[in-house]
């Protein structure tokens, strides 16, 4: 069952769905109610991902550093504080 909803739009906004719309061929009702349905979508899918899944995409992406910056991070900070305390 549809339902009426008001929506506010700029002109801008409104022209840019009218032409997506005719492109299609669809009515600007249609764009928007699939534009919502896939903004929920995703929304939802965000909601339920675990931290790994909501950053996977980003795993990997950075080139450039050094790629055993993070091996024996333990072993350096423990030799930090082995250190500082030394010092006092």
């Amino acid at each position: 069952m549809k339902t009426a909803m008001a929506l506010r739009l700029d002109t801008s906004t409104r022209n840019r769905i009218a032409r997506i719309a005719k492109r299609r061929s669809q009515t600007a009702s249609e764009v928007v109610r699939q534009a919502i349905a896939s903004l929920v979508e995703r929304e939802e899918a965000l909601g339920q991902a675990s931290p790994y899944e909501t950053i996977a995409d980003l795993i990997g992406s950075v080139r450039g550093s050094d790629p055993g910056r993070s091996a024996g991070g333990g072993r350096r900070v423990a030799e930090m504080l082995r250190r500082r305390r030394n010092a006092s």
